[in-house]
């Protein structure tokens, strides 16, 4: 374990090195790259130093005990030992998951996407539900939220709705909404008090800077046109929207938020950037998840993941079997408990492929 914290140690010296250079400073692309590195490596040598405090700390308590003579100064030398065999352990548990290879988008913004799938007006309502659940829980965690675009539905709620969330390692915890969420209810529109399942389906993507993901501007179409509201009234007399076509792939993306033309064709860019990269990340992610024959976190996407069932109060995450009877908080954004739960269970994974449990 030492000798892993050192190797990792030497290499952030060799970064605080690297960024000091001036054909770096003067690369963005590296520079973003390497100030990345050195600010998730800084976290692991932290530990480093703490324990190597304590393995000193031990060998010197261990060398006193042996050469002690005096029965009061060898008790208390044992204790110390104890509490530095105890203190070893735990930094052991830690160190072991600080060492699990993160992804590189984690520490991204994240570009947050939720559709209305089967069921009708009821869908486009859940899909109301899981915007607000997303936006208290970014609230609670003091994350900036952006709106992109959304397209209402008839009786309330979204068909569609996008919105960037900035935040510390915001895609990083966010990934793991991305799939198909279930409702069980019984809709207001229903006389007869019968359940309806409804769905929609949630896509988190990284979001991409211009150093991170480029695109050809020969391959894009770009186009305006006025921004409208709820209903379809215009409530722009100018083409600020902005819609933007990736002739490669037919990808299309619309921003209409911001009165600027020049500030809705940068945010369109940036999702359509997210886009193109989160279908590399796709593809990378299932190579993974063949080796490690199971995936909490960014898999199939048309895969259900999770049922929010009312009439029992539940909700049930169907990647990890787990079941929690807190509907309402949930759906108030208090949904830690279900995202730290994936994270142990995708962290175990790596673990295990890694052959380091």
């Amino acid at each position: 374990m030492l000798e892993k914290l050192e190797l990792i140690n030497r290499r952030y010296e060799e970064v605080k090195d690297e960024l000091t250079k001036p054909e770096v400073l003067s690369d963005l692309k590296v520079m973003t790259a390497l100030s990345k590195e050195y600010k998730e490596l800084g976290e692991i040598v932290k530990v480093y130093y703490t324990y190597k405090d304590v393995i000193d700390n031990l060998e010197s308590t261990q060398e006193l005990l042996e050469i002690e003579k005096d029965p009061e100064m060898k008790e208390m030398a044992q204790e110390e030992l104890e509490l530095l065999r105890d203190k070893k352990e735990k930094l052991d548990e830690e160190i072991k998951w600080l060492l699990i290879p993160q992804d590189p988008e984690d520490s991204n913004n994240v570009i947050l996407e939720i559709r209305a799938g089967a069921g009708g007006d009821e869908a486009s309502l859940f899909a109301g539900d899981l915007f607000r659940m997303y936006h208290r829980y970014a609230e609670k965690k003091g994350w900036k939220i952006e709106l992109n675009a959304l397209q209402e539905g008839t009786a309330g709620g979204y068909k569609e709705i996008t919105m960037t969330i900035k935040g510390k390692d915001a895609y990083g915890i966010m990934k793991y909404e991305s799939g198909v969420h279930r409702v069980q209810r019984v809709p207001a529109t229903e006389s007869q008090g019968r359940i309806h399942t409804s769905a929609a389906s949630v896509a988190a993507m990284p979001e991409m800077e211009e150093v991170e993901f480029e695109i050809d501007p020969t391959e894009l179409r770009i186009d305006t046109f006025r921004a409208s509201g709820a209903g379809g009234q215009h409530v722009n007399k100018t083409e600020s929207a902005i819609r933007i076509t990736h002739l490669p792939t037919g990808l299309v993306v619309s921003n209409q938020d911001q009165k600027s033309q020049l500030k809705n064709k940068t945010k369109a860019l940036k999702i359509l950037k997210s886009r193109l990269y989160d279908i590399e990340l796709q593809k990378r992610v299932d190579e993974q998840s063949q080796l490690r024959k199971t995936y909490v976190s960014t898999g199939d996407r048309s895969a259900k993941i999770r049922t929010y069932n009312f009439p029992q109060g539940r909700v049930t995450d169907h990647r990890i079997n787990l079941t929690l009877y807190n509907l309402n908080n949930i759906l108030n954004g208090d949904i830690d408990e279900i995202i730290e739960a994936l994270r142990v269970a995708e962290n175990a994974e790596k673990l295990k492929a890694g052959g380091m449990n």
